[in-house]
């Protein structure tokens, strides 16, 4: 299981940072009500009785990955429809690939649409947990190969995956019949770019309301905290993580980790690497160029908590850095918080406790706490 986390810890960092950070604005569609301004790979276009929603292809900006015709089912398919993937809404029977996708349908009110899971293993919503235990919600297996007798038997209506290069869908899925919607928003630019795409699955639900006003909540709170540490005068440098394998994934100058640093008042000592994405360096590398990082941040999956001493024994470099000899080292274990499940749509809930850690004179106690100092 360990293996297994952790081998979905290093594809959550490469993936998502592929892109660059900061608040891009997507290309603004006809209506304006859907307007999206943070996302990058998403467009809302709010017609008259209907709503367009286009992806763009993370890996090819200039190509379209998907077009989606959002219609409710209480009328009739209008005339004059763009070419695309009709959906009726509000979905009903939807199979959910991820569990970050799970638990936002259950935030925003619609956990009666969740028919089917793949990954249940990783859900820790327990109303989702307890709707799979006594069948109303069918566990469709591993998200890479699912059990498609199961899903078969669920009939979905629709079905939530994320996208990979050269294999952005999956061929056995498309020839079920149900449409396939391809949540691209992992690979957005900023945290509250990604946050925004609550809009677009408020909207498959029918709960566009509730999913605008818990945007407008992220928005408010991020920007908040932002502004507040505009003012602080120091700059704490910060490393997460640590060696996997024989490598140290960290954030260049431009990846999206690296925009939370900058936002909570620290900053990167790898801002030297330009461009987006996840850079691999030898823990020799890191020492060089990071040593003398004031703090250090270490998401791992461990069936107990690590201690410093636990921790600083894995790799024999480790006690050389000045963040663990300062005893300034913090853990998130993930068996144990739901950060990968929260943060996503929450990001300023991660925030606030990296201002809270960076910057202790500004006396904020974080309301959701997913690292401890070791």
């Amino acid at each position: 299981m360990l293996k297994t986390i952790n081998s979905l810890f290093i594809l959550f960092c490469l993936l998502p940072a592929m892109w660059s950070c900061g608040s891009g604005r997507g290309e603004q569609a006809e209506g304006t009500a859907g307007r999206l301004e943070y996302a990058g790979l998403l467009t809302l276009d709010e017609r008259n009785g209907y709503t367009v929603a286009r992806v763009t292809n993370p890996w090819d900006s200039a190509k379209a990955l998907a077009t989606y015709i959002l219609v409710p089912d209480s009328v009739q398919l209008p005339a004059d429809m763009p070419s695309g993937t009709i959906i009726r809404t509000p979905v009903s029977q939807a199979l959910v690939f991820t569990s970050v996708h799970s638990g936002l349908i259950s935030e925003i009110g619609a956990v009666d649409a969740i028919g089917a899971v793949c990954g249940a293993e990783y859900i820790t919503v327990p109303e989702i947990q307890h709707r799979i235990a006594d069948g109303r919600i069918t566990d469709c297996g591993n998200d890479a190969s699912p059990d498609i007798e199961r899903i078969v038997s669920a009939s979905p209506d629709l079905m939530l995956i994320s996208p990979y290069e050269n294999n952005p869908s999956n061929s056995r899925l498309e020839s079920m019949g149900a449409p396939i919607v391809l949540c691209a928003d992992y690979m957005e630019k900023s945290p509250l770019a990604r946050a925004e795409w609550v809009k677009f699955f408020g909207r498959l639900f029918g709960k566009a309301a509730e999913a605008d006003s818990m945007f407008a909540t992220t928005e408010r709170e991020y920007l908040a905290l932002k502004s507040a540490v505009a003012k602080t005068e120091s700059r704490p440098s910060v490393i997460f993580d640590g060696v996997y394998g024989n490598q140290w994934y960290v954030p260049r100058r431009d990846a999206t980790l690296s925009s939370y640093i900058r936002d909570a008042g620290g900053t990167n000592p790898f801002d030297n690497h330009p461009g987006a994405g996840s850079l691999p360096l030898s823990p020799e590398k890191i020492l060089i160029e990071a040593g003398n990082a004031d703090y250090w941040l270490v998401r791992y999956a461990s069936a107990t908590d690590y201690s410093l001493s636990d921790f600083v024994s894995l790799q024999p470099i480790y006690k050389e850095f000045k963040a663990a000899g300062d005893e300034n080292v913090y853990g998130c274990n993930t068996m144990e918080v739901p950060f990968y499940e929260e943060t996503p749509f929450h990001p300023q809930w991660f925030l606030e406790q990296l201002v809270a850690i960076f910057h202790p004179e500004l006396g904020i106690t974080p309301a959701h706490t997913y690292f401890k100092r070791l």
